[in-house]
């Protein structure tokens, strides 16, 4: 198995080879993982690397020295056979990794994401998957070149509490979804203060560290993309938000509310109000060991509140997409879905600034 993918990755898939990635893949049921860069996500990602049924960590990579390994040393100690690396490089260049996780600085997943590629491998980008619709663009026309998988690394949509959302608005409970409310935020500490001593055009900011989920959520209950957004921001003397507020039009009424914030008290939920009812998912993107309650409600007098049971969406995450490569399957979040949220973004951010409504 691993003489056929050598081969594919040194002929850079040669059209002498009659078969696709998912077709050789679907041969083996464990897909063997790299990790490029040591970032502080690790400590949730790694493990879930190593729990997930489907997947093998082989090696972790940093260019600072001695980083891969003490992340390893912290968060997996018992993983004695993975390899630990000063040079990513080297990572991508190693032929006994077919997937790559990607939790660089933001400013960086274009131009790691493209070498990975290159080198053959899948890749999961930790969100945002990159600063520009364009660098997106040319990422995916990089991974059909290559014919790899590449998926933003929303871990939260994998919670089987957002199925029990659906299932609720599906059964006509809560009428036409009218509303999207969304809040992420926690008090900056100091030793996270590398996360907005840069401006937003550089990758700084909640926006771009936060931001890309409430962003997300407020997306992901509607069926089509907003038509114009509207934010306001408080700005550092980096330029980075620590703060921002706004509104996405959906056209005929509809809107999503998003709020993300270095500055506020710990916040993690979202609300769906409808014309009949309403859903609160009270903690979105919790760890693993709580479990979470959704509550709703009709207009007709209707009380609920449902307590969700315990599940590691990282582990989730990290399964689905190691099936989609093994077996050829298409992701729960295609490229086109990382565009449109990118595209939010970048208007929430230019709306903030100009202190105007952008068009979508």
């Amino acid at each position: 198995m691993i003489m056929v993918v050598e081969l594919i990755q040194v002929n850079g898939y040669d059209e002498d080879i009659n078969t696709d990635w998912g077709k050789i893949m679907s041969q083996v049921d464990t897909l063997r993982w790299g990790i490029l860069g040591a970032a502080r996500i690790n400590e949730r990602l790694l493990p879930a690397i190593v729990a997930a049924k489907n997947a093998r960590l082989v090696a972790i990579a940093s260019r600072r020295e001695g980083a891969a390994a003490e992340v390893l040393a912290k968060h997996a100690p018992d993983q004695t056979d993975v390899l630990t690396l000063n040079d990513p490089e080297a990572l991508l260049n190693n032929t006994e990794i077919d997937a790559i996780y990607l939790p660089m600085a933001n400013e960086e997943h274009t131009e790691w994401a493209l070498k990975a590629i290159k080198q053959g491998k899948h890749v999961l980008i930790e969100k945002p998957m990159a600063l520009t619709v364009e660098d997106i663009e040319k990422i995916e026309a990089a991974a059909q070149q290559s014919n790899v998988i590449v998926m933003e690394g929303f871990m939260y949509i994998f919670h089987p509490q957002h199925d029990a959302v659906q299932q609720i608005i599906d059964s006509g409970a809560i009428g036409e979804v009218r509303t999207v409310r969304t809040c992420f935020s926690f008090p900056m500490k100091s030793a996270r203060l590398y996360r907005i001593n840069r401006s937003v055009e550089q990758g700084g900011g909640a926006m771009w560290d936060i931001g890309p989920y409430a962003i997300h959520t407020a997306r992901k209950w509607f069926n089509s993309e907003p038509v114009a957004v509207t934010a306001m921001a408080n700005f550092n003397e980096h330029g980075a938000d620590i703060s921002l507020s706004g509104i996405l039009d959906y056209a005929d009424g509809k809107y999503a509310q998003f709020d993300m914030s270095f500055e506020r008290a710990r916040r993690s939920e979202y609300e769906i109000i409808g014309t009949l009812g309403g859903i609160k998912c009270n903690t979105v993107w919790q760890g693993d060991d709580s479990a979470p309650t959704i509550s709703w409600w009709t207009d007709a007098g209707e009380q609920h509140e449902l307590e969700q049971g315990i599940a590691n969406h990282f582990i989730e995450e990290i399964e689905h997409f190691s099936d989609c490569v093994l077996n050829g399957k298409a992701t729960a979040l295609p490229l086109s879905d990382a565009k449109g949220n990118c595209r939010a973004i970048e208007g929430a951010l230019q709306s903030a600034k100009s202190g105007k409504t952008v068009t979508l």
